[in-house]
């Protein structure tokens, strides 16, 4: 269904302007304070077609966007900062402005700072006495408010474009599905960046559309995210990856108890959530989707394996695969899913279409073969992948090997090697096997496809048997 250019969603939905927006460095930021920084923002931004998002600061960024929506630019998303990204997006989106954290810079483009040192004091003493205009910052529903892209774990990253009415009702609807409307003004911490669409719709959109407060900074380390949890008030959730939630349930720091945990970018194991939610208090829920469609489905982990559509939402199938369409979504979308439909709503996920492999006539799928890799004892990360790309899907000639990179200071090669040949048929047994410190994860937790290939050609770090 085509949301009529008439339609105008609004920016926020938190009504009361002396309401607690955010916290920012420890200090609370209202409502009216973040509306009035959104309007300067837009005043001192150039009269371009583009505004490049890289603020790191999550209020600014939230300012940053806003801003742009006024102004009616396209916000751009890039998948990381690179000095060679940034050159592309330059190339490829002429007219843009880039929007930083104050004091910084990205040589050969023209910066701005989303929120000056004095941003929000300056923006807010401008503000008092007088009322936000609510109308003002809404916006129409066809509007293009950003490009998004694909993460590259699978190749060059995608730009994806989104409307402003695609990006709200997705959320609203991902909001109605997990009950978000009972944790009232709760506070949201985040661990994954917000130029990712999980992130911009998970972190800063879900808390601009259902009144939530939001947290500026993007703690990593259990410890920090324990103290930016405590900082938020009694009501609070977590949005994160498997990856941090791995690495904060591993830790000792004391973490406060949570009303609700959000978890996507891969797939979680039941164990790992059935112990987030004994540890946090809380019900861990998974959200599954892509650049392409944004939200698309939950599921409660420990309670089942289905998945259930958001409302609106709508799957199909074919000799292609798994069609998406929707109320919000601009036609339908092919899912690059294995997955089993239950109905046109509900339905259980086997995995990416990319993760199947087929090696001398049998098949397997790469999440099943990472999934016994990463059970063995000793093995803290490690990844199967195909170095030759497409070749062994349907070929069956066997000569194609899968690859797989680990880090496991403790094991050997041929141990490692011993334990995969009692969980797997040895014809997915990994031909390089080779041991790292560390995999090239990014910062929601994937491995792109580049960064394992270059590690993989790495001749400093030799396999090991």
């Amino acid at each position: 269904m085509t949301i009529l250019s008439t339609t105008r969603l609004p920016l926020l939905r938190h009504r009361d302007p002396d309401a607690l927006f955010a916290w920012r460095d420890g200090r609370p930021v209202t409502v009216r304070a973040f509306l009035a920084a959104v309007r300067d923002l837009a005043r001192r931004l150039p009269d371009w077609a583009y505004a490049l998002n890289l603020c790191g600061d999550r209020l600014g960024f939230a300012v940053g966007l806003g801003a742009a929506l006024l102004r009616r630019q396209i916000s751009l998303l890039p998948p990381n900062d690179t000095p060679a990204m940034l050159h592309q997006l330059a190339e490829a989106y002429p007219g843009l402005v880039c929007l930083t954290d104050a004091g910084r810079s990205h040589p050969g483009l023209d910066c701005l700072a989303a929120l000056p040192p004095d941003g929000l004091e300056r923006a807010a003493a401008t503000a008092l006495g007088g009322e936000p205009a609510f109308d003002e910052l809404a916006f129409p529903a066809d509007q293009v408010a950003a490009i998004a892209f694909t993460s590259g774990s699978t190749g060059r990253p995608m730009p994806q474009v989104k409307s402003w009415g695609t990006l709200v009702r997705s959320v609203q609807g991902a909001g109605a599905a997990l009950g978000i409307e009972a944790l009232g003004a709760a506070g949201l911490v985040g661990t994954v960046p917000h130029q990712h669409m999980y992130g911009l719709e998970s972190v800063v959109l879900l808390a601009l559309q259902h009144g939530l407060v939001l947290h500026g900074g993007r703690p990593l380390f259990p410890a920090d995210i324990a103290a930016s949890l405590d900082s938020v008030g009694p009501r609070r959730l977590l949005v994160t990856t498997p990856v941090h939630l791995q690495a904060l349930l591993a830790d000792d720091t004391a973490l406060p108890p949570l009303d609700l945990i959000l978890c996507a970018t891969a797939p979680l194991a039941p164990q790992l959530a059935s112990a987030a939610e004994a540890r946090l208090s809380a019900p861990l829920h998974e959200i599954y989707g892509c650049s392409e469609t944004g939200q698309l489905a939950v599921r409660r982990t420990t309670a089942t394996a289905e998945w259930r559509c958001i409302d609106g939402l709508r799957l199909r199938q074919d000799e292609q695969g798994t069609w998406a369409s929707g109320d919000f979504l601009d036609g339908e979308t092919l899912l690059a899913d294995v997955i089993a439909l239950t109905s046109d709503t509900r339905f259980i996920l086997h995995g990416r279409s990319a993760d199947q492999v087929n090696i001398a006539g049998k098949r397997n799928s790469l999440a099943y073969l990472n999934h016994h890799l990463n059970s063995i004892e000793g093995v803290r990360d490690g990844v199967f992948f195909m170095p030759g790309g497409d070749e062994p899907r349907g070929n069956g000639g066997g000569t194609a090997r899968l690859a797989a990179l680990v880090v496991a200071p403790g094991l050997t090669a041929e141990t490692l090697t011993a334990r995969l040949r009692e969980r797997i048929d040895p014809i997915f047994l990994p031909r390089p096997l080779r041991f790292v410190d560390a995999l090239p994860r990014n910062p929601t937790g994937k491995l792109p496809r580049e960064a394992l290939l270059r590690l993989l050609a790495d001749d400093t770090a030799p396999p090991r048997g």
